[in-house]
């Protein structure tokens, strides 16, 4: 395992996981029909969950996985991203979702769009684009999956894009804005969201500015639901338009 704790110190100081040097916006990607699960790694390098611990516990009561009201226009199993307020929602149906604290892009590596998940993998090997290398050119060209990756244990790939939501190394990172683009977890927690999410499942990354701040079960999250409602743009056609890019098909409903 030493090859791979070599680099976690350089890793977690860089804040870097993945991602593209600016903002962008994405359509929704189709998942081809070959994509599928990637094993864990089965050499010599092979870790195992045992080596997970219950990072979800130590975080700040906010960014525990819950079971939250969540009122959806999305079928259940869609991912919503909240990266203002550093929240994932998987949609339960019925009004509810399970919410996870996530950390996120760092100003200037924010993105919003509407895509899917297209590839999963276990403790996925890590390989830094091109244009991150071109900024950090000291980051190695591959690592292998481990406890000192900074994918994490589990990866899901999100189509059309660069990025993952993914698993950390760094779980002080949860709830900030410092990665490349990337949507971190801890570990367990992406464990959790990979045993749930299916292949194809539909993923929306709300732009910073128009995501509401959503605090379950109070008053003031009924205010702020019915305000992000009233101050919404009507689309052009409906966000679920597999070929409409966020910025263009802003949902009016509440995410």
């Amino acid at each position: 395992m030493s090859r791979h704790l070599a680099f976690a110190s350089l890793i977690a100081v860089a804040a870097l996981t993945c991602g593209a040097a600016q903002a962008q916006q994405f359509a929704f990607v189709t998942p081809p029909a070959q994509d599928q699960l990637v094993p864990a790694p089965s050499s010599e390098d092979a870790v195992n969950d045992s080596q997970i611990g219950d990072e979800n516990a130590q975080l700040p009561p906010r960014l525990q996985r819950q079971v939250v009201d969540f009122p959806s226009r999305e079928a259940p199993g869609a991912i919503i991203i909240d990266t203002r307020d550093t929240y994932l929602y998987y949609v339960l149906g019925n009004g509810k979702a399970l919410r996870y604290g996530i950390g996120v892009g760092r100003k200037g590596f924010t993105w919003s769009g509407v895509s899917s998940v297209v590839r999963k993998a276990e403790w996925p090997d890590w390989y830094p684009p091109a244009d991150m290398i071109k900024r950090q050119p000291y980051l190695p060209r591959m690592m292998a999956g481990g406890p000192g990756n900074p994918l994490g244990a589990r990866a899901m790939y999100i189509g059309g894009t660069e990025y993952r939501i993914h698993g950390t190394n760094d779980p002080a990172s949860i709830g900030q804005h410092m990665s490349s683009g990337c949507i971190r977890m801890t570990n367990d927690n992406a464990v959790d969201l990979f045993n749930r999410v299916q292949l194809g499942a539909k993923v929306i990354v709300l732009p910073q500015a128009a995501a509401p701040a959503i605090a379950a079960n109070t008053p003031a999250w009924q205010a702020k639901a019915q305000a992000a409602i009233a101050e919404s743009t009507p689309p052009r056609q409906r966000a679920t338009d597999a070929h409409m890019s966020w910025n263009v098909a802003r949902p009016n409903g509440i995410y």
